[in-house]
């Protein structure tokens, strides 16, 4: 059976230079991470499979489910769990004939037009967002909000990641919403205590009623 996490975290080292893809993994999944996903939008094939394998180590001995950001190649490379497709990447249908069926593929939409595309290509979780303003994605399209990805969660039958712009104090109103889970970047990475920034992330997804 697919692990769709519920906290996921992306590892970006352009945002910050603190901490490289290895510690940020670490740290977040010491803070209870259940996915990282592996952001590199810079820098050499071989040196990404480097890394990737690197991340794919760590988080199989963690148990964590472990996702490439748009790299099929480096995917394929590091035997990763799965990757993370945008609108305008790798098309679904085909990294799943690449990858396999038991493959996590995930895409991204910004409206009900992009994820209904996601769930007829065969996605098998959907990151929606972003839901409030960032500035960690370059090209990020206008924050949907709150009411659109309501209506998301109700009209997909796919497990929902909100990303964009949610932290510690909004995550709460997010879930509410009825997604699975949330992914962060800037949340986690740009903290000065990583591992403090995502248990507190962690514990709010737990504590919260209307999960």
């Amino acid at each position: 059976m697919k692990k769709i996490g519920r906290f996921h975290v992306l590892t970006d080292v352009c945002l910050q230079n603190h901490f490289s893809h290895l510690e940020l993994a670490d740290l977040a999944i010491a803070g209870g991470a259940d996915t990282i996903q592996f952001r590199e939008k810079n820098g050499e094939t071989r040196q990404m499979i480097r890394v990737a394998e690197e991340l794919q180590a760590l988080c199989r001995r963690a148990g964590v489910t472990f996702i490439i950001n748009d790299r099929v190649d480096v995917a394929v490379a590091c035997h990763a769990d799965g990757v993370h497709l945008g609108q305008n990447d790798f098309p679904i249908p085909l990294a799943r004939k690449l990858l396999g069926e038991d493959t996590v593929i995930g895409g991204s939409a910004g409206n009900l037009e992009e994820a209904r595309q996601c769930l007829s290509e065969g996605a098998d979780y959907i990151g929606f967002g972003p839901v409030y303003p960032t500035t960690s994605k370059e090209d990020a399209g206008p924050a949907s909000g709150l009411d659109l990805l309501r209506q998301v969660v109700k009209e997909i039958p796919l497990p929902i990641i909100a990303i964009g712009g949610i932290g510690k104090d909004n995550a709460p109103l997010v879930m509410r919403t009825g997604v699975h889970g949330i992914a962060v970047i800037s949340a986690v990475c740009c903290h000065e205590n990583p591992k403090e920034a995502a248990q507190c992330l962690r514990d709010l997804l737990e504590a919260d009623p209307y999960v």
